[in-house]
């Protein structure tokens, strides 16, 4: 098995068996610890002999024996060392091992969204540990430093190690007060999949995983609107995917997009979500959002014009309830559209420059504004900072086609 296997296997097996491991062992570091380990060994073991039929439930069972021999180790724990040895039998048979790892994710996210922590901080540590994300990738989607969000997930933990969360499952009278918290973890871990337009990358899974996800969270609280408009959303953005790039792999814009080859059947049944959102909650902002892609997906041909001006509108009554950078960046691409590309460029670089530096769309954004007014050299070099910082290749490759078109 290749090392990038090997690293495909390890990022999608590692978040489950901590989660696993974290709930068995109430220990949240000890779980990144023994999984750690097992990923250690199986570097060493695999090459050497083979790779198991099942390598996630090979990770969990030695990972699982790491942690209980680091238990056993600590003369404060000596009374769940006791507790846990019946488990031990189970952990020796390989055909125990594959139930154990648990394919639920929902049930991990709802374990590691504990109200002990900040909101925004569960949802980083429920990426880094149930979706894998790294501390890097986390920090982006949260538009901060890679610094600063390690010191954010490192309070986390001693957070939840000093209260002594328990790690299990809630009860259905604690959803509600997770729920936040669950549809950020799974949003991101969306995000990471949507914006590869080509579904070539390390997070390509997280579409699949997120479309179910969403559903399950739907049907478990349908009171909830947010539920219903996330669903909703993941379903119009999914539906798009066929005709997100063209036939060199370059991206394709959305307006640009050929709608007939979008997926009728999964814009019906976002359709059937949204529906249900906007009988609960109208106005509030993760149905603002799928009212947005919505609109988009209420185009049948390439011939009807862009909503344009119902994005705007839309857009509008969104950044009342959430005025965040990608709310406004988002915004002035439909400004762009509507109201003109100086207007759309003054608001783009209006945003808090500490906040969008290292965000590989704003460049992207701010190039194309600059472009279209006519100051090519800026939008040059605005284009040499987006695509050294957009790392998937239909979007480099659309970014790379724009700056040709900076001609003097």
């Amino acid at each position: 098995m290749s090392g990038a296997a090997l690293e495909r296997v390890f990022r999608e097996a590692s978040g489950r068996i901590v989660g696993a491991l974290a709930a068995r062992f109430r220990d949240l570091q000890l779980a990144e610890d023994a999984c750690a380990e097992a990923c250690a060994r199986a570097l060493e073991d695999w090459p050497r002999s083979s790779v198991p039929e099942d390598p996630a439930a090979w990770l969990y069972q030695v990972a699982s024996r790491v942690a209980l021999d680091a238990v056993r180790r600590r003369e404060t724990r000596h009374r769940l060392a006791v507790t846990l040895q019946a488990d031990e039998a189970q952990v020796d048979a390989p055909e125990e091992d594959s139930a154990a790892i648990p394919d639920e994710r929902l049930r991990l996210i709802f374990i590691c969204c504990h109200p002990a922590v900040s909101v925004d901080a569960r949802a980083a540590l429920t990426l880094r540990l149930v979706c894998g994300l790294s501390t890097q990738e986390i920090a982006r989607a949260f538009l901060t430093s890679e610094v600063a969000m390690s010191q954010r997930l490192g309070r986390a933990k001693r957070k939840i190690a000093d209260a002594g969360v328990p790690f299990e499952t809630p009860g259905p009278e604690h959803w509600l007060e997770r729920l936040d918290a669950v549809l950020s973890t799974l949003e991101i871990a969306y995000a990471k999949a949507h914006e590869d337009a080509a579904a070539s990358g390390a997070h390509a899974r997280y579409a699949a995983e997120v479309l179910e996800l969403t559903g399950t969270v739907a049907t478990l609280m349908p009171e909830e609107a947010e539920p219903a408009a996330l669903a909703a959303l993941v379903r119009f953005a999914e539906a798009r995917r066929p005709a997100r790039v063209d036939a060199d792999g370059v991206m394709i814009p959305i307006s640009e997009q050929n709608p007939a080859l979008w997926c009728r059947p999964l814009i019906d049944e976002g359709r059937r979500y949204l529906d249900h959102a906007n009988q609960n909650h109208p106005d509030c902002g993760r149905v603002l959002q799928a009212q947005i892609h919505g609109q988009w997906c209420a185009r049948k041909a390439l011939s009807e014009p862009p909503p344009w001006p119902a994005i705007l509108a839309l857009y509008d009554r969104l950044l009342l309830l959430q005025d965040d950078p990608v709310v406004r960046l988002n915004r002035a691409v439909a400004t762009a559209e509507v109201r003109g590309a100086a207007t759309a460029l003054r608001e783009v670089e209006a945003l808090d420059p500490r906040l969008v530096t290292e965000y590989g769309p704003y460049h992207a954004v701010r190039a194309d504004l600059l472009r279209r007014i006519g100051r090519i050299g800026e939008a040059r070099e605005t284009y040499d900072r987006a695509i050294a910082l957009i790392e998937t290749h239909a979007e480099r490759a659309w970014l790379i086609c724009r700056r040709a078109e900076c001609r003097d």
